[in-house]
């Protein structure tokens, strides 16, 4: 089993950044300090019971400029971990009593995702024995009557069964009975057990060959809204209350199901989540993912400075509700608390959180500090310089110049970069950001954009051939915009 492959329980802190190392350059301090954090949520698990409740998680806070890989390393972990991850905004949460989403809502969003993930692994382990029965289920549309439990029950099938001198092959090319979606068939001769039995395996060979994905059939399509009356009470928020009376409203219309007539590829996918779903019991999952949440969930704020008091902007009098509100109701989520969700109460007190900001007008210490002092680790991201960069544009998995080698590809257009010119747009982006406002590896995006403007525009023309990208064609394309300040500080 590969790294990649490995569960969150078996990676050491060492495979966490060597795999954080595939996208994100630098900051070793912060990827450290994560695979750690990461690394204890798991060692926990093994401790005896009355030792293992003591164990607070130890909450993270990143601190550096904007493009410095702080976003990305949540973006990468949400990937890496198998563990209830999300990523939220600071700036989207107000106190309570104000209109906007209340910050509970991070706790029940979680607990959603937690649903999903345990019901999709789930899925995953039934999904062979979910094939079968949506094959069965396929058969018995296209083959009305055929199935042999059928005719144990005496039901009378929908359709006469196929005479032995019509051969499946032939079956198929007929078209099927306007409004029914079935097939015609001949009048049956009085031998249906045996002829059902081999039509109905020729049909089988067939579906399984892909001979009838594009044919149609009429399935009942089901509209689930999920547990809207659970939602009502468990407190949600106006955007969760207005999905639920949607819900309710058109379960009252009745129209909680329709018939469609759809191809075979697509019966297929309606049948396999439809069985799936019956499969699987909802109960169990809810109960998985709620022990999962509360032992291995993690929470990812971003842009927390937003939301810290600045001593420049408070003015040393009054609080601001659109600020410090929400820091206080974080806080009793951070510290442990019980929300209501509607797959139960969550304990929020293992939970851990991970925030991040840039803190270039306000100051860690400008949080309150209870808040503070549940963020003990700190971890400070440097700025990233020209070499940086240029390791940027190169070795991620999916780098900068990966890309769009790629996108110019699909126009038949070939890009080669050289390396004088990859060290030529590091060093601008470097003093562009040292010279107007350090956005970080974001600045890379411009230049690229802009680098590669007129090649993007005239792709069409050039179909077929090669490009060089040397320095001196960054240097005509760059130069004069990014030594003229003026003009940088709109294009670059």
């Amino acid at each position: 089993m590969s790294e990649n492959e490995k569960g969150l329980e078996e990676l050491t802190p060492k495979q966490i950044v060597q795999q954080l190392d595939h996208y994100i350059i630098g900051q070793e301090k912060a990827k450290k300090a994560v695979a750690i954090a990461l690394r204890n949520r798991t060692r926990r698990l093994k401790l005896p019971e009355e030792i293992r409740d003591e164990i607070a998680p130890k909450n993270i806070l990143m601190i550096g400029p904007t493009g410095v890989g702080k976003t990305e390393i949540a973006r990468r972990l949400a990937k890496l971990c198998g563990a209830p991850f999300l990523k939220v905004e600071a700036t989207k949460y107000t106190e309570v009593g104000y209109v906007g989403r209340d910050v509970e809502s991070m706790i029940r969003d979680l607990m959603s995702v937690g649903y999903k993930m345990v019901k999709s692994e789930m899925q995953e382990q039934l999904k062979a024995d979910a094939e079968k029965k949506v094959e069965e289920k396929l058969l018995d549309l296209l083959l009305p009557g055929s199935n042999p439990k059928d005719r144990k029950t005496d039901k009378k099938p929908d359709s006469a069964s196929f005479d032995s001198s019509h051969d499946a092959e032939s079956a198929v090319s007929d078209k099927p009975i306007p409004g029914n979606g079935f097939f015609m068939v001949p009048p049956s001769t009085g031998t249906e057990k045996t002829v059902d039995n081999s039509t109905r395996e020729k049909f089988r060979t067939m579906l399984r060959e892909g001979k009838l994905e594009e044919r149609e059939v009429e399935v009942t399509v089901s509209r689930r809204g999920g547990t809207p009356t659970m939602e009502i009470f468990a407190g949600g928020s106006i955007e969760d209350l207005e999905s639920t009376m949607q819900n309710l409203a058109s379960m009252m219309n009745g129209s909680g199901s329709k018939r469609r007539m759809v191809t075979i590829a697509e019966a297929r996918k309606i049948l396999t989540e439809e069985i799936l779903d019956s499969m699987v019991d909802m109960d169990k999952v809810a109960d998985i993912a709620k022990h999962r949440v509360e032992q291995m969930g993690i929470i990812f704020i971003d842009e927390i400075d937003k939301i810290a008091n600045s001593s420049s902007s408070s003015g040393g009098g009054g609080q601001d509700v659109s600020r410090e509100g929400v820091q206080r109701d974080i806080l009793p989520i951070i510290e442990g608390s019980s929300v209501n969700t509607k797959f139960g109460v969550i304990d929020t007190t293992h939970i851990l959180f991970i925030a991040s900001g840039a803190f270039s007008v306000s100051k860690p210490s400008d949080l309150i500090a209870e808040l503070q002092g549940r963020f003990p680790l700190r971890v400070e991201l440097t700025s990233l310089n020209a070499d940086d960069f240029e390791l940027i544009l190169k070795e991620p998995k999916n780098s900068l110049i990966k890309q769009y080698v790629s996108l110019m590809e699909t126009e038949d257009v070939k890009l080669e970069f050289t390396e004088d010119a990859i060290k030529r747009m590091s060093f601008i982006a470097y003093d562009v950001n040292s010279r107007i406002e350090n956005i970080g590896a974001r600045r890379l995006h411009t230049i690229m954009e802009t680098l590669l403007e007129d090649i993007s525009f005239e792709a069409d023309e050039h179909k077929g051939e090669t490009i060089k990208i040397d320095a001196a064609y960054v240097d005509q394309k760059l130069t004069g915009i990014f030594q003229n300040q003026d003009i940088s500080r709109y294009i670059l």
